[in-house]
C-alpha cells in the first residue's frame, strides 16, 4: 500500500462566459437541442411544427437546460434541400418565443451560414454553432459584430451536410486527433482575430463529421488533449453513429451508450454538452462534476451526527 497519496491528475477546463453567466468544472452546462425539422436523424427530435417546438423548449427548460440549441436543417446528407430563406423562416419565430418567453436563457443557432445568424441578431442571439468548421468564412466575423460567441468545429474539411465516406487522417491512430487539435487551434485563434472574446469561443471535436467510428472513438478518449488547447470543449455526442455502430443500436436505443460517453467527456474536462435528453444528462454531469469534487453534493447527512 502506497505511504503517500495525492490528488487525481484531473485536467482543469477554461470557463465558458456566456449571457453573464460562467460554466466551469463545477457549473457545467447542458445544451437542450431543439430541430425545426421533419427530418432529424433521431425521431423524438423533429419539431416541423412551432407548437411543438415550443413544447419542446419549456420541457428543456423545465428538465435543466442551461442552453438552447436550435436548428433549421439536418445536418446529414438525407433529407430535403432546405434554402437560406427557409431555414431562418424555421428558426426564427421560435428563437423570438424563446427570447420572449426565458429572458435569461441563452439561446443559441445551429447554422453554417451567415446570412440565418444575421437575421437572428434582433433577437439576442448568445451563441453561433458553426458546425461546419467555417465553410462560410463571414459567419465568424457575424458573430463578433453582433457580440455572441461561436463554436469551433472540426469536419475534416467536408462540405455541409457530406457525409463521410472512405475517410483517412494518416497511418497513425493518433492522426485524426492531431489534425483536430490543429484544426480546433486554427479556428479558435481566427475566432479572436474576427474579435470574439475568448472566453465565449467554444471548441468542438465533432465526433461523427468527417469520422469513422474508430476516428470518433479515438477524438472522444482524448478528450483531455482538447481541453489542454485552453477553450472550453463542447461536447456533441448525443445518439450519436458512433454510438449507435460501437453497440449496434438504431437512435432510439442509444441513450445509455451516450451517457457512457458524456460521462467519460466530463469526466476529461469538456464543459458544454449537446444533448437530446435533458434530465439525464443534467444528472449525469452534475454527478461526474461532484465525484471530480468541483461541485459540492446538495445533500451530505449520511453518518453525519444529528443534534
Amino acid at each position: 500500500m502506497p505511504e503517500t497519496l495525492s490528488e487525481p491528475d484531473l485536467p482543469r477546463p477554461t470557463a465558458l462566459v456566456l449571457g453573464g453567466r460562467t460554466f466551469d468544472a463545477g457549473h457545467p452546462a447542458v445544451m437542450a437541442i431543439i430541430n425545426r425539422t421533419p427530418d432529424s436523424f433521431f425521431s423524438g427530435n423533429r419539431h416541423a411544427g412551432l407548437g411543438s417546438a415550443k413544447e419542446a423548449l419549456a420541457a428543456a427548460v423545465d428538465l435543466g437546460a442551461d442552453i438552447v440549441d436550435v436548428g433549421g436543417v439536418r445536418a446529414g446528407a438525407e433529407g430535403e434541400v432546405v434554402s437560406a430563406d427557409e431555414e431562418i423562416a424555421r428558426v426564427l419565430p421560435f428563437l423570438e418565443h424563446a427570447r420572449g418567453s426565458y429572458p435569461e436563457l441563452i439561446l443559441s443557432l445551429d447554422t453554417w451560414r451567415s446570412e440565418v445568424a444575421r437575421a437572428a441578431a434582433p433577437l439576442g442571439l448568445d451563441l453561433v454553432n458553426d458546425t461546419w468548421a467555417g465553410h462560410d468564412p463571414r459567419l465568424v466575423h457575424v458573430a463578433a459584430e453582433i457580440g455572441a460567441g461561436i463554436v469551433i468545429s472540426h469536419t475534416g474539411g467536408l462540405a455541409p451536410r457530406t457525409d463521410p465516406v472512405d475517410v483517412s487522417y494518416g497511418p497513425d491512430r493518433l492522426d485524426v486527433v492531431r489534425d483536430v487539435i490543429r484544426t480546433l487551434s486554427a479556428g479558435a485563434a481566427t475566432a479572436q482575430a474576427a474579435g470574439v472574446d475568448r472566453e465565449a469561443i467554444l471548441v468542438d471535436p465533432t465526433l461523427d463529421f468527417g469520422k469513422t467510428t474508430a476516428h470518433s472513438l479515438e477524438v472522444l478518449r482524448h478528450t483531455a488533449d482538447i481541453v489542454a488547447l485552453g477553450f472550453p470543449v463542447l461536447q456533441a455526442l448525443s445518439r450519436k453513429d458512433f454510438v449507435g455502430e460501437s453497440l449496434d443500436l438504431p437512435a432510439e436505443e442509444r441513450l445509455e451508450g451516450s451517457l457512457a460517453a458524456t460521462a467519460i467527456a466530463a469526466w476529461l474536462g469538456a464543459t458544454v454538452f449537446r444533448a437530446h435528453d435533458v434530465r439525464a444528462t443534467r444528472r449525469l454531469v452534475d454527478m461526474v462534476a461532484t465525484i471530480r469534487g468541483d461541485r459540492a453534493p446538495l445533500l451530505a447527512v449520511r453518518g453525519v451526527r444529528r443534534s
